[in-house]
């Protein structure tokens, strides 16, 4: 979820980083921790606070991943991911080897999962642009939980012997993979608490 955002109220060193295209990961490591952005082909892209929504389902889905976390891995949500020297990745929810989890920057080939939820803005980039990214890089499963279609929908995606993801599950139901290990989503419960979220905000 990453627009770019020019304010004349940033700093002038983050707005002088805003208008490069030749950043590297070395050029951010002084970022505040707290400040959302995504590198891009060398392009620092700031992100806006996404909705309370997206971010409950993220941490329903970091969750339902966590309970069944073996001892050598990790579950969290929203790390920097290195792609390349000119890209670094943020997904939603990720699992990552458990040495690499004091790591403020994670390399590519310590993720096992990523899971992007995809927003109205997202839609191509995660579709398109990140899953082809993550499979060039060999992380071995990729999910995209599409938050805004009538019912949530899960979509599973396994990595090819051709370096390419391959659709394993297409759903809106009760959903339980084995990879990277045995994780249930119950869905429909997803829908419902979205759907009810957004029913008493709109109220106000």
């Amino acid at each position: 979820m990453t627009t770019a955002l020019r304010r004349p109220s940033l700093h002038p060193e983050l707005q002088d980083l805003l208008s490069r295209t030749d950043l590297t990961v070395a050029d951010l490591v002084s970022l505040p921790e707290d400040l959302r952005y995504e590198l891009i082909n060398g392009r620092l892209v700031l992100s806006p606070a996404a909705p309370t929504v997206h971010s409950i389902i993220c941490r329903a889905i970091a969750n339902a991943i966590d309970a069944g976390c073996p001892p050598d891995y990790a579950v969290g949500e929203e790390r920097a991911v290195m792609v390349d020297e000119h890209t670094e990745r943020r997904p939603d929810v990720l699992v990552i080897e458990a040495s690499a989890s004091m790591a403020t920057l994670i390399h590519h080939a310590d993720v096992l999962l990523a899971v992007e939820v995809v927003s109205p803005s997202s839609i191509s980039r995660d579709w398109e642009v990140k899953r082809k990214q993550y499979a060039v890089n060999g992380i071995p499963s990729y999910w995209i939980v599409d938050l805004y279609t009538e019912r949530i929908s899960f979509n599973q995606f396994l990595l090819g012997d051709n370096s390419v993801y391959h659709r394993h599950i297409e759903t809106t139901d009760v959903v339980t993979v084995d990879v990277p290990w045995e994780v249930t989503i119950d869905l429909p419960a997803l829908t419902r608490r979205r759907d009810g979220l957004i029913s008493r905000a709109m109220r106000h």
